[in-house]
């Protein structure tokens, strides 16, 4: 039997904005495999990112639900929540987030460490190899290039091995090349982990890279394809 890893029922999310009321999500039914890698695309304002924030729990929904590895967000108060975020989600985001008095290993590690749980060192430097920043150790984040920076960002989400990783634009301060390398390393690090993975971008290009595409307009979902025609999730490696 399939599991799921993320689900939703007619998410909602509204906003006062003077006399209006912006439909951030209006109704959104979305489905996420374990293991599964997903590309949600959309143009700004679409609500893609309003989508990922609701799925973390860094955001709370006007109505409907989100379950992520089968618990029901909307049953956790504060405390729990943010316990949820530190144990069970990765979060990648576009300017990277690391803190930069701290070297590559600490920036890796340290949700490790905030969450009292012992760094499985082999683990983290198999991740460190795989994304190939293993001799970058000892650097601090401003002495990296975008790209590198944005790898630490990933080996970080990936080390607390959480249920799933959560990527708002990630490639989107970084030139085409560089995008399409961590791209590619994001991939193949969820695949080796047996990560899920959901994907925020606007660029067409990216999206393709996963194994689903998921189309959001206006708060709505509008259409959803494989990019891989005749697999489940193309090969995003669901159900292997």
């Amino acid at each position: 039997m399939e599991k799921y890893m993320v689900r939703t029922e007619n998410l909602k999310k509204y906003y006062r904005l003077g006399e209006n009321t912006v439909r951030a999500l209006d109704g959104v039914d979305f489905d996420v495999r374990e293991r599964e890698f997903i590309a949600v695309i959309g143009k700004s304002g679409s609500g893609k990112s309003t989508l990922l924030h609701l799925i973390g729990g860094l955001d709370v929904p006007t109505s409907g639900e989100v379950y992520v590895d089968g618990r029901k967000l909307s049953d956790m108060d504060r405390e729990q929540l943010a316990i949820f975020r530190r144990r069970k989600v990765g979060f990648v985001f576009q300017n990277y987030n690391l803190v930069p008095d701290l070297n590559v290993y600490e920036n890796v590690v340290l949700p490790i460490e905030l969450d009292g749980k012992r760094i499985d060192k082999e683990f983290v430097k198999e991740i460190l190899e795989l994304l190939q920043i293993a001799d970058k150790t000892e650097a601090l984040p401003g002495m990296l290039s975008g790209g590198q920076q944005q790898r630490v960002a990933i080996a970080r989400a990936v080390a607390a091995k959480p249920a799933i990783i959560l990527a708002d634009e990630p490639t989107g301060n970084l030139d085409t090349a560089s995008g399409h390398d961590v791209m590619g390393l994001l991939k193949v690090a969820a695949k080796q982990f047996q990560q899920t993975v959901i994907l925020i971008t606007h660029d067409r290009d990216i999206a393709q890279m996963a194994g689903r595409i998921v189309h959001i307009e206006d708060g709505r979902i509008v259409g959803s394809k494989d990019t891989a025609p005749g697999t489940k999730g193309g090969d995003s490696y669901a159900g292997e």
